[in-house]
């Protein structure tokens, strides 16, 4: 495994890309390779079971492609498959997934604090941020609310109008959210809408915990502690964007995040 290798990032659709652009604006030097199983998505409404099997498929992909570390860009998968993505990746590569990074600033930023959490079913239903941060000692009081209809609103596209604006305010308004010190946007697809769910906090004193950002400094930090942050690349490799489905909406949401069109590779999970 050397450092020149790329880094594979996945997820169900387009939310991974929120992760994928931040990484690279961190690190312009290295090579991404992104798989986004848009014919499964979203994977916040499917079993466990099969957000497994997917996982594990887009994994052995990402490993055939000889990336030197496999990122879970997805908390409904890093809920689901990270301990099982592992073991199957073994020693071909560093498995790295979206939650842990979070819990560990949440650890160094609120303690004594109440935390709200914002998901899909998946990730709120499998507790696995309740159970890391109560793990903590730290005395911080979690409130996790299943948001269901973000991803499907923020992968048809419709993230920039008032249909967006009404359901937003809508779970933003719940009664578990009410006393909160910081809000985790627990699924990579919520930093598409961050500037909305800023917008509702405009006059309260809540932060936003964007996964994004958290996650690419994360990931620098631990490429450069096991020797394989690219320090110097004569002419940097194009970055690679594969879909296990073609969506107008991801090839739009590409463009927008990357400043430029993005060429995307069908690559049929099953055929």
């Amino acid at each position: 495994m050397i450092a020149e290798q790329p880094i594979g990032i996945f997820d169900s659709g387009i939310g991974g890309l929120t992760v994928a652009a931040a990484i690279k604006h961190l690190m312009p030097e290295e090579q991404i390779i992104y798989f986004g199983d848009t014919a499964h998505l979203p994977y916040g409404d499917k079993s466990s079971a099969a957000i497994q099997a997917y996982s594990v498929k887009i994994a052995d992909v990402l490993l055939r492609k000889k990336c030197k570390i496999i990122l879970i860009a997805c908390n409904s998968a890093s809920a689901a498959a990270f301990d099982l993505v592992k073991e199957y990746v073994g020693s071909k590569a560093h498995v790295f997934n979206v939650i842990d990074p979070v819990v560990d600033y949440v650890r160094e930023h609120y303690p004594e604090k109440e935390i709200g959490l914002i998901g899909t079913k998946t990730t709120v239903a499998s507790n696995v941020y309740a159970n890391k941060i109560e793990g903590l000692n730290r005395s911080i009081r979690l409130q996790s609310l299943a948001t269901p209809m973000l991803v499907p609103m923020i992968e048809e596209g419709f993230y920039k109008n008032q249909i967006s604006t009404g359901i937003i305010s809508e779970y933003l308004n719940h009664d578990k959210l009410q006393s909160i010190n910081a809000l985790i946007l627990g699924c990579t697809h919520y930093p598409v809408i961050k500037d909305k769910i800023t917008e509702f906090y405009a006059n309260a004193a809540v932060d936003i915990i964007d996964s994004s950002v958290i996650v690419a400094n994360s990931l620098k930090g631990y490429l450069a502690y096991h020797n394989l942050l690219v320090t110097k690349r004569v002419k940097v490799s194009s970055d690679i964007f594969l879909v296990s489905d073609f969506t107008a909406s991801f090839e739009k949401t590409t463009k927008t995040f990357f400043g430029e069109q993005i060429e995307l590779e069908r690559y049929p999970l099953w055929e």
